[in-house]
């Protein structure tokens, strides 16, 4: 865990931070709700495989990088 939070909800909030984006603009780009966006972050919700897919390809990261799974942001 780095800065307390689990690495999955790093993975997802980072970023979205890094770009300058708002959860409620995130959430308009995805077309739902800001507050179902803000319960992925916050992992009182999955995150459903489509939506990774979407958050993954909006970022240009891997899967394994939404999902919390590494560090590296690139795709290999």
């Amino acid at each position: 865990m780095a800065g307390g939070k689990p690495y999955a909800v790093q993975a997802n909030q980072r970023p979205r931070e890094d770009q300058n984006l708002s959860q409620r603009q995130l959430a308009e780009i995805l077309h739902m709700h800001k507050t179902t966006y803000a319960r992925y972050e916050t992992e009182e919700r999955e995150i459903p495989f489509d939506i990774a897919i979407m958050l993954a390809k909006y970022y240009n990261v891997s899967l394994d990088y939404i999902a919390g799974l590494t560090q590296q942001k690139e795709i290999k």
